[in-house]
């Protein structure tokens, strides 16, 4: 029995807008990411997740295409929507969220943290975390275009876009994080505060790769 026209169109407006609901999610890993504390986030919380659907949602053909080669029969996502109405449906979501949105609401989130950070300063608190958060929120549409570049093309697209960027967090991310500690302690150094918790985040930052590969080593 073939499945009803309506259902697979329905079907392929949920494939179409896997790209969107990326970016939403994304957004949502930034707000998540903020309520975390920004410069760290829970194991499990909600950040991780709201990243693994964004993982999930732009590596979606791959990661149905495994099903699809364990003998599971699956719909067409390439056919395209044939009814009128859906159509547009599509094409307004799609507007929606690439010009409202992404375009605009998130550079004013992005503002208000920022505002937030000069708040946290003057009251004594860090504003780092705020400060990230914002610069999450102003990178999305580029993180989004990154891990595009990630996505393999093979049934496990999905494990190796999570290893891809993993190898950029740590190879690309940490060392500047690194660096930047480094001026922090320099910087309270020279105003006499404690500087040796940030001295050995740099060296941990550098050094994670290689811890890494060392836990790995003692479970073989």
């Amino acid at each position: 029995m073939s499945i009803p026209r309506l259902l697979t169109d329905l079907m392929q407006l949920l494939f179409d807008m896997a790209v969107p609901g990326a970016m939403c999610t994304i957004v949502l890993a930034g707000l998540a990411l903020r309520q975390e504390s920004g410069v760290n986030f829970e194991v499990g919380g909600r950040f991780q997740r709201w990243m693994l659907w964004s993982v999930i949602l732009l590596t979606l053909p791959q990661f149905l295409s495994w099903f699809a080669a364990q003998g599971i029969s699956l719909p067409p996502m390439n056919a395209g929507v044939s009814a009128p109405w859906l159509q547009a449906l599509e094409s307004s979501l799609k507007s929606f969220i690439s010009d409202v949105l992404i375009a605009r609401l998130v550079p004013v989130l992005a503002a208000f943290f920022v505002m937030k950070a000069v708040l946290d300063a003057t009251q004594g608190s860090s504003p780092l975390g705020s400060a990230v958060a914002a610069i999450f929120l102003l990178s999305i549409a580029g993180s989004i275009q990154l891990m595009q570049s990630f996505n393999s093309g093979g049934e496990f697209a999905t494990a190796d876009m999570l290893v891809s960027l993993w190898n950029y967090l740590a190879g690309t991310i940490l060392p500047e994080a690194a660096g930047l500690a480094v001026v922090a302690a320099i910087i309270n150094y020279s105003r006499k505060k404690p500087f040796a918790p940030l001295v050995f985040a740099a060296l941990g930052f550098l050094s994670v790769t290689a811890l890494w590969k060392l836990v790995q080593a003692m479970v073989r």
